[in-house]
């Protein structure tokens, strides 16, 4: 009892800054009302859950702009494992803005399906929220713990049909690899924590270097935590759920998880380079060289084959990821370190706008064609010329193309491995540079079907698109079409983007 009331006497009651949790205490509030309010109201008045889901993602954006506005631009809580900075504000913002267009495009689409519609968009909030602790996690055990937060709703949502051999077959697959990838990941962690005695990213920095007694240790400890967020981010050869988990799972929960779920895991990947890795570069520098050289040929290459649009499209989120991967590759070196971090954040935002667009298209002409083919786009312009060339340039910002987004967003890419100055850098260009062309053949290929092509069934009866597809059309639309004419908005929010913490080099 003694021992006790000593312990009591010591204990000090940690300092919350409730402002600085603020977006994710409003986003847990609004997922706790959705959840009573689905046990309470009639069946016939579920439409309000979808309504108060967008309001509470909304609503999580003010705290996020306030803290943004605020002076403390470092808010640390936890002895330094939840970290509010800018970097985790921008992020904040994109993944909530991003939530919201996935509510948008989930609206109709859940109405007209046969799903519980309560608890879909409780498990999507859920996500969410993981998402948002994500950005401010400074720890292995919160970094770990935010990835289950928003990877376990994930699994659920992607086998959500469940009268749907392909929704059950794309639920597994993504549960039993991501099941792996965290033991994998979680492996790691433990390696790493017992080489340097502490969970806290800045107190393994200093201890995990390359060189020393136990190299092998620090070696499996950073390439095993590595490939853990390379399958979140299905980067080759780590990508092989990718295609099936996207073509059966509901298309709103595929853009969630080509969007949303994909830059999270990079987000992870870029605080453990940043604040765990900088002095480990010459493990995971050649590691993810590799990775994103791989993962841009191979799902550029495997993409050209396709005749879904929704694989076509998930071969090239994974050839995207690639590109993502390329600052990284260089960012240990010196005078890397802010080009890289900058062009990850850039691209991680224009990419979100872009595919988000592209499958608010996809699920309009879907809900008309009832087919996934390339082919159904067939003379999309004759019929729905609003569409067609909205679809249009979508494909082209993913390829790159001025003056819409994806060409700022790759130049930038571009560049940080041109600034690097090294072989690494300049091979690593000569790669992508290729593969940038090797990408157009299959997003020409849609084009081709849109302008050129003739309607397969004949049927020329123009598309009725819901209200809440058309805002997510204007939103995703207005986005490319600004971070591309106007390339300084998309490098402000980039240039915010600063991790507190991090050894710059």
């Amino acid at each position: 009892m003694q021992t006790l009331n000593i312990l009591a006497a010591q204990w000090v009651a940690p300092t919350i800054d409730y402002h600085g949790l603020a977006p994710e205490l409003v986003l847990a509030a609004g997922l706790c009302v959705v959840l009573l309010l689905d046990l309470f109201i009639d069946e016939r008045k579920k439409w309000l859950l979808s309504v108060i889901s967008s309001f509470t993602l909304l609503a999580a954006m003010i705290p996020v702009l306030t803290l943004a506005l605020s002076e403390t631009s470092v808010r640390s809580m936890f002895d330094g494992r939840y970290v509010v900075d800018n970097f985790s504000l921008v992020m904040k913002g994109v993944f909530l803005l991003a939530g919201y267009v996935v509510v948008l495009l989930s609206s109709s689409h859940i109405e007209q399906g046969e799903y519980w519609r309560g608890e879909y968009w409780f498990l999507l909030l859920s996500s969410l929220l993981g998402m948002l602790m994500m950005t401010s996690s400074r720890d292995l055990v919160s970094i770990f713990v935010a990835l289950e937060f928003l990877s376990i709703p994930a699994y659920m949502l992607a086998a959500w049909r469940k009268r749907d051999p392909k929704s059950n077959e794309a639920g597994v697959k993504y549960f039993m690899l991501g099941v792996f990838a965290s033991a994998v990941m979680l492996y790691g962690m433990s390696l790493m924590y017992g080489v340097a005695n502490s969970t806290l990213l800045v107190d393994i920095a200093p201890k995990l270097t390359a060189t020393g007694d136990f190299s092998a240790v620090h070696t499996l400890g950073v390439v095993f935590v590595v490939v853990g967020f390379a399958f979140k981010v299905s980067a080759v050869p780590f990508h092989t759920w990718a295609p099936d988990t996207y073509e059966g799972a509901p298309a709103p929960v595929t853009a969630f998880l080509s969007v949303a779920s994909k830059a999270a895991g990079f987000v992870a990947l870029v605080v453990l380079i940043y604040t765990a890795f900088p002095l480990s570069e010459a493990i995971w520098q050649p590691f993810i060289w590799v990775l994103s050289a791989l993962t841009m040929t191979i799902g550029n290459v495997l993409a050209l084959k396709q005749k879904n649009i929704v694989r076509m499209i998930a071969y090239s989120s994974i050839s995207q990821g690639g590109f993502v991967l390329m600052p990284l590759a260089v960012a240990g070196l010196v005078g890397s370190g802010s080009t890289a971090l900058r062009s990850v954040v850039l691209y991680m935002i224009v990419y979100a706008a872009t595919n988000l667009g592209i499958f608010a298209v996809i699920l309009a002409v879907s809900n008309k064609t009832r087919s996934g083919d390339v082919s159904s786009f067939g003379g999309l312009f004759s019929y729905a010329p609003a569409l067609g060339v909205l679809m249009t340039l979508f494909l082209a910002s993913l390829a790159g193309i001025p003056p819409l987004g994806g060409w700022i967003a790759k130049f930038v890419a571009f560049q940080s491995l041109i600034q690097s100055q090294s072989a690494w850098g300049y091979a690593l260009a000569i790669i992508g540079a290729v593969n940038s062309v090797v990408a157009f053949g299959y997003y020409g290929n849609v084009m081709r079907e849109i302008w050129m092509r003739p309607v397969p069934d004949g049927d020329v009866t123009p598309i009725t698109i819901p209200g809440s597809l058309r805002l997510a059309l204007v939103i995703t639309a207005g986005a490319t079409l600004v971070f591309g004419v106007l390339p300084g908005v998309g490098l402000y929010f980039a240039d915010l983007a600063e991790i507190a913490g991090a050894i710059i080099r």
